[in-house]
């Protein structure tokens, strides 16, 4: 199935990995409900909270293009060998998804407070800068 995707995508005259088009939305989405998250804290914005719940939503809809996608290329970049940076790319897109459903049904964005769960906002930035260093690990070396 994958060599046909890239056959026909070939043919269209799209010769490029698929999955770094696709990131943009998770990752986009996560340091955006970040920046909204901590933006609610300051004087008269808390309605930035329930922008950065949304921003986790709309990043969590936009994982499994993105995750299927990176399949994909894995498969035909790599010919599915496993190797370090994408073992670690794998655990990281995991936990990520882990942590956004987490905040998903955790947080209360019409009862924003420095908790727990702005420190899951803390954590899925680390966890998408960790994501992007090793996929520029793969790419660029």
């Amino acid at each position: 199935m994958t060599e046909m995707i890239f056959e026909f995508l070939t043919k269209i005259g799209f010769f490029h990995p698929v999955h770094p088009a696709f990131t943009h939305i998770p990752m986009g989405m996560v340091m955006g409900a970040v920046a909204f998250r901590f933006g609610s804290f300051l004087p008269r914005l808390k309605m930035l909270a329930k922008t950065g719940y949304h921003c986790v939503i709309l990043g969590l809809l936009g994982l499994p293009p993105t995750i299927f996608s990176g399949y994909l290329d894995w498969q035909h970049r790599y010919g599915g060998h496993w190797e370090g940076l994408i073992i670690g790319k794998m655990v990281l897109a995991g936990l990520l998804g882990v942590v956004m459903i987490a905040v998903a049904f955790m947080d209360n964005p019409e009862e924003r407070t420095f908790d727990k769960t702005t420190g899951l906002y803390f954590l899925m930035i680390l966890l998408a800068v960790g994501l992007g260093f090793s996929g520029g690990e793969l790419i660029f070396g």
